[in-house]
């Protein structure tokens, strides 16, 4: 069984405004929720008032912020808007940090082959990207799935130790045909932020769809398991499949963890 403590769920889906979304959350009975700094939030013009607003609806709610996600296009090996890419995400990681929060997720783009000019170009990114994080105190993980367990661990060891870390996504590893209890022993020292999510596979990867937790192909009991053998102490995400009732799927998702 899992505390709810642990627990944290994305905010967007629960209200259209934060204050709302915080207060769902509470009656929920999480302690975290995890912001979208594209959607619920804009880091390039959230200023220091907007930041102490939110931490004071938080704090009247007794939540805190687990992460923010920063969903961008392309990824750090791409040379498309790379400069604005790389910007956008040290604002993140910066307003992750005033919010008291330690990790931003967003996934790194395709992991190419070490002698490819895009492997050089995403280790430069990762680089930047990483001493600024450590600068303001927070890291960007990159959420694993469509970046295999495999090639995430070998762009782990070309990068300086703790430069970026692990977002383990459970339902994308499902669809891009891995398992996620696997992944978690391939990965355990980089895993800074789980995505507890469901899905079904396709017929060839890649092409699998999303599920309610525990209806779909992800073994939860596994999976969880491998986590606390390995020592992982941090938050477990929960976001909605189902749009129509966010918070009785989230309710239903807690209820289920919990063993309630």
């Amino acid at each position: 069984m899992i505390e709810p403590s642990r627990l944290c769920v994305a905010a967007a889906p629960l209200a259209r405004d934060l204050r709302g979304a915080f207060r769902r959350a509470r009656s929920l009975g999480v302690r975290g929720v995890e912001l979208d700094a594209r959607g619920d939030l804009d880091a390039a013009r959230l200023s220091a008032t907007g930041v102490r607003q939110i931490r004071k609806w938080l704090a009247d709610e007794g939540l805190v912020v687990a992460a923010l996600s920063f969903p961008t296009r392309g990824g750090y090996g791409d040379a498309e808007r790379l400069e604005s890419r790389i910007d956008g995400t040290k604002r993140a990681l910066q307003l992750a940090h005033d919010l008291g929060a330690s990790v931003v997720t967003n996934h790194v783009g395709a992991i190419p082959a070490d002698d490819s000019p895009s492997w050089n170009l995403l280790l430069e990114a990762l680089r930047d990207v990483g001493a600024w994080g450590e600068r303001v105190g927070a890291t960007l993980c990159a959420e694993s799935g469509r970046a295999a367990p495999a090639d995430l661990v070998r762009l782990f060891a070309a990068l300086p130790e703790g430069a970026i870390g692990c977002t383990l996504v459970t339902g994308a590893l499902v669809v891009h045909d891995h398992d996620p209890a696997a992944a978690v022993a391939a990965l355990a020292g980089s895993i800074r932020h789980v995505h507890l999510t469901d899905a079904v596979a396709g017929s060839f990867a890649g092409h699998g769809r999303p599920a309610v937790l525990g209806r779909g192909q992800v073994d939860l009991v596994a999976t969880l398991g491998a986590l606390e053998e390995r020592g992982y102490r941090g938050w477990l995400g929960l976001e909605p499949v189902d749009g129509h009732d966010p918070a009785r799927e989230l309710a239903d998702s807690i209820g289920l963890l919990s063993g309630s």
